[in-house]
């Protein structure tokens, strides 16, 4: 894996670990006093979750690889920018209802939680498997990893600051997915 390839990475996972960290923002305004158990708890969840998906979806993604093969880079193009779209979507959009944070770091709670947050890289791993050249377990490792020191971050940051980095979030995470998308294209088509 080449310079390039590891910085893709990187920006692959943080543009991920957005939503995860747009909620461990909320958890940490919800929860008032952060102990260290609650930003491990969001980091191991959130990280996890972010980790496991991309490889489910890359194992899914090569199974049907061959069939695809000739307009692969297209998929994984409007996979990544319709990821992206969504996420600026959902960061614009003129919701002034305040959504009730939930304290709670139970099992049932995280868990919907980090399923909810990590369906994206389901997609990204399908991408992956498109893109044919990644290395999906340094992928998955720096998706995770970048995604439990953010989700940690986020629950210390929202204990802090409350809801002013949500949205930037969103937009940052938005913003990287779509760019990725347009460069394994601009990749496949000659242009990079």
């Amino acid at each position: 894996m080449g310079f390039n390839e590891i910085i893709s990475v990187i920006l692959l996972g943080v543009g991920l670990s957005m939503d995860a960290f747009a909620v461990s923002v909320c958890k940490g305004l919800a929860v008032g006093r952060v102990r260290m158990k609650h930003m491990l708890s969001a980091g191991i969840w959130f990280g996890a979750f972010q980790a496991l998906m991309p490889l489910l979806g890359f194992f899914l993604g090569t199974s049907f690889h061959r069939y695809i093969e000739a307009f692969d880079h297209w998929i994984a193009f409007i996979l990544l920018a319709l990821i992206g779209a969504n996420m600026l979507k959902e960061a614009f959009s003129k919701e002034d209802e305040p959504k009730p944070a939930d304290a709670s770091f139970g099992v049932k709670t995280m868990l919907l939680m980090a399923v909810a947050t990590s369906i994206d890289a389901l997609a990204v791993g399908v991408a992956l498997a498109m893109e044919g050249d990644s290395n999906i377990w340094i992928s998955i490792a720096v998706i995770g990893v970048i995604t439990f020191a953010l989700s940690a971050l986020g629950v210390k940051l929202g204990s802090v600051f409350g809801e002013r980095y949500e949205k930037k979030a969103r937009i940052a995470g938005g913003v990287i997915l779509i760019l990725i998308g347009l460069k394994v294209l601009l990749e496949h088509i000659g242009v990079l």
